[in-house]
């Protein structure tokens, strides 16, 4: 697969609507506990406005933490050492983080999140080569563009 786009996430249609619907399912006890085996919501803060902003995103378990990745600016606010709030299967809990951001470890992640989560690779515009594996020149192109992974581990 090759697209002028390999590699750089992008935002759906009506993606705030989208957003606002996935946290509020993320609420409710029952449905939480089915869409949270993929799904936690973050708590970000912003570095220079202090406002909170929720986050829905996928995640991979791997090694007894959450493993995600983004392209996105709000991940610039997230930094090792520095926990952060989340919603995990229906439960706010505190999380540490650890920010992966040399080319070769969001290489290394993304190919695990895109082996794991076929959406995640759509969403990041990652495809895969003849033989299955995601294609490493779109890993690349993400980390170009500025992605990062985050290893979350809740408390």
């Amino acid at each position: 697969m090759t697209t002028s786009n390999a590699g750089h996430a992008q935002t759906m249609a009506l993606q705030g609507l989208a957003n606002g619907v996935t946290r509020a399912l993320m609420h409710v006890p029952l449905v939480s506990r089915g869409i949270g085996k993929r799904l936690v919501t973050l708590y970000v803060v912003g570095r220079k406005s202090g406002r909170e902003y929720s986050v829905p995103v996928a995640y991979t378990k791997h090694d007894g933490a959450l493993l995600i990745g983004t392209g996105f600016a709000w991940g610039r606010n997230l930094r090792t050492g520095e926990p952060i709030e989340i919603q995990l299967q229906g439960k706010r809990r505190t999380a540490d983080v650890r920010v992966i951001s040399d080319e070769a470890g969001v290489i290394e992640y993304y190919d695990l999140l895109c082996r794991d989560n076929r959406n995640f690779a759509n969403f990041n515009n990652i495809g895969f080569t003849a033989q299955g594996d995601p294609d490493p020149e779109h890993m690349k192109k993400a980390f170009e563009a500025g992605a990062r992974v985050f290893l979350l581990t809740p408390r």
